[in-house]
């Protein structure tokens, strides 16, 4: 089977400024100008989110990315999606990438949620004829009818998830990336995501970042463990999570 996704030696690096309130990470910064400024970012100015990973992904896996807060997981999803990109190294993606990792990324609070899907849907490299004939079944997973023509500055965090969810999967994406963001929604939706990617198995390749450890170990074939920016551990779903567990023990750090 072939890669899809391949890290080979990556190190992504932030930029800290300092703000009004306390200090800031420049992701949008570094995203615009950090290409051609590396060399001249200093070591004390910066966080190292990622360091010197690598890894790949087989097409049809289902890969769980586990750790605590600020371990680097986010970051991963983002440099497969292109939000940003590695100080070092190389990031390998093969296929159209359905990426729901940030809640409201690629929608737009002034418009109206049926705006909303012809927009995101065009973000995600749909065409307006596969949107308009997707449009209907868009809708009714995210169970929004009543409120597609208002703005979504009136949604809930919670129809914002159901809303770009349902974009992502109905884009037909060869990658799925799908980040703790997915939290947002009630348990019910949160089920019927979990079932849809389930059903994506061995079909579609899925990144699946979550700290419900139950789920990512009833839909993943494969978990990597990101500690500190490092892989820690790769491998069967149960050893990892169980070897994440314990060492979790030793630890005063939540999960």
């Amino acid at each position: 089977m072939e890669n899809v996704i391949a890290f080979r030696g990556v190190t992504k690096k932030y930029l800290i400024t300092k703000g009004k309130h306390g200090l800031l990470i420049d992701t949008i910064g570094e995203n615009l100008f950090g290409v051609f400024n590396r060399k001249k970012t200093h070591s004390g100015n910066t966080i190292s989110a990622l360091k010197n990973i690598s890894f790949e992904i087989k097409k049809g896996e289902t890969v769980g990315i586990i750790g605590r807060n600020g371990a680097g997981k986010s970051t991963i999803l983002k440099l497969i999606s292109k939000i940003t990109y590695p100080n070092r190294g190389r990031v390998e993606v093969k296929g159209r990438i359905g990426a729901f990792i940030e809640l409201g990324a690629g929608l737009h609070p002034e418009l109206t949620g049926r705006e909303n899907i012809y927009l995101y849907g065009a973000i995600l490299g749909m065409k307006k004829k596969e949107i308009e004939k997707k449009f209907d079944a868009i809708v009714d997973f995210a169970e929004i009818r009543k409120f597609i023509n208002l703005p979504i500055k009136k949604f809930s965090s919670g129809m914002y998830s159901r809303l770009g969810f349902s974009v992502c999967v109905f884009c037909d994406p060869d990658i799925l990336l799908v980040d703790e963001v997915l939290a947002v929604g009630d348990v019910y939706f949160q089920k019927k995501c979990l079932n849809v990617m389930h059903s994506f198995a061995k079909e579609k390749t899925i990144l699946f970042v979550s700290h419900d450890l139950a789920a990512i170990r009833k839909i993943c074939s494969r978990v990597i463990y990101v500690e500190r920016g490092k892989i820690i551990k790769n491998g069967n779903p149960r050893q990892v999570i169980g070897f994440y567990l314990e060492r979790s023990k030793n630890n005063s750090s939540e999960l």
